[in-house]
């Protein structure tokens, strides 16, 4: 190969005859040199074509590619005189870039061949794979080196593609399954069969290529050049007689290189070459990518043979993982015992949702490993010392050969202390155990969900959860009984598998039906925003129970998901409150039925979203809006409102529903002193507020009193109280802020006359307000 007279780096591509003191001389140039010379005709073709810099030097490594078995490094030599020395060489060339025997046939057993004086090399054996080494993977050569980790299972699969293989024609399987599930490994492991002869005597030589799409498409920006490429590493295929491609997405192939205004893609130009059987491929693709590309192409699709990968079994993954578990071993320098590969395996099997066995069980102990491998502090020293020896091995060396042996003693006795000190280090943390709590705590960071095991701490706050809820909520012991009980058998894993808890709470308005939903997503996740809210007065047409699985296609809205289903599958671990249940359209019980028996639902793009560690909230007022169960709060009058509730409910909702529900709950009307409890927790949330702004509020007993007798409503609960403060509190607060009566720093004093709030500002006149006037 001829190099740049100029630059003596690239390959010459263009030829042009220098007179020097009246002789021809001939020179060489590479295109960047050329241009930079000036020679016209190049000048003309990069102007006419917009080629840029960048193009251009694309361009110029294409040509080397082109030219690496061309033997002109003598051209000077055989360069003869003439005016068509340069169309000749061109010639010449191309003939022999396109594989074209030379007419002269003085020699029919030379290594190479003359054509109008310039001698162009044979094609090498080694240069029928240049391009099936450029775009591709030698999978084979990749399983002899053993730089492929080994396959366990999948005998099933592996023996059905040898069989295609082994066909006369349409030898050409796809392996069809969904993302994880060793769809690309069992490509790999025909490699490593073929390598240990665990193949028929045909496929002994085989060789196995994956090809890179992306790669073969790279760079192809004249027209022509993607299917050059393409025509290329099918010609090496056919010649060799023995490669199998592999083609991974093999979905990609349709449209790959395609043209404007053009139809040759990848696809395409595959169809001929199949048909006839000069090649054979291994496709790879999803379920859903080869409904929609391949068998779209019936062409196409009829050269293929499918082959289903379905997901393997718990078994079968934990029996993958124990073959491979030595190969993270090695690379986190960490110990996993079958114990933990069987953990990792029905543990992401039973709270990661959205992936598949064994890639989403392999994940697992990989980001495993390396936790517990950046927990191992004691590796970082141990490669310190490690280098720090190397260092002082040199230098014994050198010391020796200097004759310097002092100096070589010394060394030698550092080593020797280095020596020892490493191999301490070693056997106190080489090594560490991957646990099963590690396990868990990858999932745990993954899905949110807690599947570690139950501390002593996290233990006394679930057994104290009923205490913690009865300060925010007031009463309702049963309730929070039912609910607390729920908590407890879901953490500790006591309970049936797949079926979420699921409540209906019934009573009257303002009674603490929706506080408790917010205080126990608040007691559980540490924020209210944990919390999944839908009214469902927002669902009472037919039309829009789209909304909580997402909207089908063809809809507006299809590819944003659904309002339930998207937020669950983001917080798998949460309250679900449905207020008002029973303003709901019938279709959405019919939803419902399934996530309360299955725990699971689909939405309109067919992902499965899990709802078994959710709790499902559901409110409603049925029964409570007729007071014919009596006046006070005795027992008797308990049990009436609950029949008079349960009767209400039972003919609101269907049986299949009610009998699919973990408990019913009736919320009883609130009392005064219940109420008093209520008025405290209130008025210190006003007392916060102020404290922002750096006033301190305080409460006599006389306004508590007055605010609950005020205040107090059978019918309506605790709302109208929460009125009365806004009214007789903040407005007056807000007002004396604003006037600038109240600054930062002052602290004020609220009480009740038997007639008027009192505001009592320190170092500030008495201000009365009026009960039943606005304030002056």
């Amino acid at each position: 190969m001829m190099k740049c007279s100029i630059c003596k780096e690239n390959v010459a591509v263009i030829f042009i005859t220098k007179i020097v003191n009246g002789k021809k001389q001939p020179m060489g140039l590479c295109i960047p040199c050329a241009q930079k010379q000036g020679i016209a005709p190049l000048n003309q073709i990069i102007q006419q074509t917009g080629m840029t810099q960048q193009d251009i030097e694309n361009l110029n490594n294409q040509m080397l590619n082109i030219f690496e078995n061309m033997d002109i490094d003598s051209i000077a030599d055989t360069f003869p005189d003439g005016e068509n020395t340069g169309n000749q060489l061109l010639r010449s060339l191309m003939q022999s870039n396109n594989g074209e025997k030379s007419t002269d046939t003085h020699n029919d057993n030379a290594s190479s061949q003359n054509y109008d004086g310039v001698r162009v090399k044979a094609r090498k054996p080694a240069a029928k794979r240049k391009y099936l080494d450029m775009y591709g993977i030698n999978l084979t050569e990749r399983a002899a080196k053993g730089e492929i980790d080994r396959i366990i299972g999948r005998d099933k699969e592996i023996e059905r593609v040898i069989q295609i293989l082994n066909r006369r024609a349409k030898n050409n399987p796809v392996l069809i399954g969904e993302p994880g599930v060793g769809k690309t490994a069992i490509a790999e492991g025909l490699a490593v069969r073929i390598v240990n002869r665990e193949v028929p005597a045909k496929l002994f030589s085989t060789e196995v290529y994956l090809l890179d799409l992306a790669a073969i498409v790279a760079g192809t920006q004249f027209r022509g050049q993607f299917e050059a490429r393409m025509k290329s590493i099918l010609r090496e295929a056919t010649e060799s007689g023995n490669i199998i491609l592999v083609i991974d997405e093999l979905h990609n192939i349709v449209g790959a290189g395609d043209a404007e205004g053009g139809a040759m893609n990848a696809a395409n130009i595959l169809k001929p070459a199949l048909s006839r059987g000069e090649v054979q491929i291994i496709g790879a693709t999803t379920l859903d990518e080869y409904r929609k590309h391949i068998e779209k192409d019936s062409a196409l699709e009829r050269r293929f043979q499918p082959v289903m990968v379905d997901e393997p079994t718990i078994e079968e993954s934990i029996e993958i993982l124990k073959g491979i578990k030595n190969y993270y071993e090695d690379y986190h320098q960490v110990r996993i015992s079958d114990e933990v590969i069987e953990a990792a395996v029905k543990l992401s099997a039973r709270y990661i949702h959205d992936r598949f066995l064994p890639d989403k069980a392999i994940d697992v102990i990989d980001e495993a490993g390396s936790r517990v491998n950046l927990m191992n502090h004691g590796l970082v020293e141990l490669e310190s010392l490690k280098q720090e020896l190397k260092k002082v091995q040199e230098a014994k060396e050198a010391a020796a050969l200097n004759d310097d042996y002092r100096k070589a003693a010394d060394y030698k006795m550092e080593e020797c202390r280095l020596l020892q000190k490493i191999n301490e280090l070693t056997a106190k943390c080489g090594t560490m155990d991957v646990t099963i709590q590690d396990i868990a705590h990858v999932i745990e960071s993954w899905t949110k969900i807690p599947v570690g095991r139950i501390t002593e701490e996290e233990a006394n706050k679930l057994m104290s959860l009923e205490q913690r809820l009865h300060l925010r909520v007031v009463g309702q012991d049963k309730a929070v009984e039912s609910v607390s009980r729920a908590i407890r058998r879901n953490r500790s894993d006591f309970r049936k598998r797949l079926k979420p808890s699921s409540f209906i709470f019934v009573g009257p308005t303002g009674v603490g039906k929706t506080e408790l939903a917010r205080a126990l997503a608040e007691e559980l996740f540490g924020s209210v925003d944990a919390m999944i809210r839908l009214d469902m007065s927002e669902y009472m047409e037919k039309h829009t129970v789209s909304k909580l699985i997402g909207a089908p296609p063809g809809y507006i809205g299809y590819d944003q998901g659904g309002q339930l289903t998207e937020k669950v599958r983001r917080k798998p671990y949460s309250v679900i409150l449905l207020d008002e249940i029973e303003k709901a359209h019938p279709d959405v019980f019919n939803m419902l039925l399934q996530i309360m028996e299955d725990g699971r639902l689909t939405d309109s793009q067919g992902r499965t979203v899990g709802f078994e560690n959710t709790i499902i909230i559901m409110t409603s007022n049925a029964g409570t809006s007729n007071r014919g169960y009596g006046i006070g709060f005795n027992q008797d009058v308990k049990i009436a409102l609950e029949k008079q509730v349960m009767d209400a409910v039972k003919e609101t909702f269907r049986p299949e529903f009610l009998n699919r529900v973990d408990d019913i709950i009736v919320f009883e009307p609130l009392t005064k002193e219940q109420l008093g409890s209520i008025v405290n927790m209130m008025l210190d949330e006003v007392r916060r507020n102020t404290l922002d702004k750096g006033i301190d509020v305080s409460f006599g007993q006389k306004a508590k009193d007055a605010l609950v007798e005020k205040g107090y409503s059978e019918k309506y609960g605790a709302r109208p109280l929460r009125k009365k403060i806004q009214r007789y509190i903040e407005d007056e607060l807000a007002e004396r802020f604003l006037m600038g009566e109240l600054k930062p720093g002052c602290s004020v004093y609220v009480d009740y006359d038997g007639e008027n709030f009192t505001f009592s500002v320190k170092n500030a006149d008495l201000v009365q307000v009026s009960s039943g006037q606005d304030v002056i």
